[in-house]
């Protein structure tokens, strides 16, 4: 959220969706995953009917109270299992959910399911060599993987980077340094060794906590970083911060 994560993430979703935004034409577009709206609302535009759906019923309500008179529909759905009718949309996008997923090639089959023939997959997600440990992060793919992956479920795929400067990079550096030095004092390894959803619960708890504590300077604006500081590049490697594919000709 904006004002507590800090700024090179927040800085990160702003890039995806413009580049995202910027493959838009006209017709009806879906984001899956659409959170609380603040992203999913700069897919609009002239010609464009856009319609977010979310997991969680108050999330999805309270985008749709903030943005209805903005252009956005919203909806609740699961990301895997989508209630929608097949070959319905012209552009389908998902920025940073597919590595959330146990199976995530359900979730990608059913982007496939609801794309019109003639239509195209816009999708975000982080790059593994250069991601943070996270529990919800459970299908983090490099490039290869990922295009693997889509290939299943479209017969033409694009993976490329979404990298960010020599500014992003060190920010990205310093602060897994300090959570690493956190990490560290978890010298039994416990978190992977207890449930997975202990672990889950415990860092949805102490996450924002950390924020406050170690990240003041990297949010609210302070660290300067901005959606500017992120580019597209056909050269990804272990540093490139997050990757964005296009993905067309859907199989079902």
């Amino acid at each position: 959220m904006p004002g507590a994560t800090p700024d090179s993430l927040i800085a990160l979703h702003d890039a995806g969706y413009r580049e995202l935004a910027a493959r838009l034409g006209p017709g009806l577009v879906l984001d899956v995953g659409c959170g609380t709206g603040f992203e999913t609302v700069k897919l609009t535009g002239p010609g464009r009917v856009v319609v977010g759906v979310d997991y969680d019923p108050a999330t999805a309500a309270g985008a749709r109270s903030q943005w209805r008179q903005a252009g956005l529909l919203t909806a609740c759905m699961d990301g895997g299992r989508l209630g929608l009718a097949t070959a319905s949309f012209d552009w389908v996008c998902s920025s940073h959910l597919v590595e959330h997923f146990v199976r995530p090639a359900d979730h990608v089959g059913e982007l496939a399911r609801v794309l019109k023939d003639d239509g195209s997959l816009l999708l975000v997600t982080p790059n593994r060599p250069a991601d943070f440990e996270n529990p919800f992060h459970v299908a983090l793919m490099e490039r290869e993987e990922l295009a693997a992956l889509l290939s299943g479920s479209f017969g033409e795929v694009w993976v490329g980077g979404l990298d960010g400067t020599p500014a992003v990079k060190a920010d990205f550096g310093n602060r897994r340094a300090r959570a690493q030095r956190i990490l560290a004092l978890d010298v039994f390894d416990l978190r992977h060794r207890i449930p997975h959803r202990w672990y889950v619960g415990l860092y949805t708890r102490v996450l924002p906590l950390a924020y406050r504590l170690m990240a003041r300077r990297d949010s609210g604006g302070h660290s300067g970083i901005t959606a500017e500081d992120f580019f597209v590049t056909d050269e990804v490697d272990h540093t490139t911060v997050a990757l964005l594919a296009v993905a067309r000709r859907p199989r079902r």
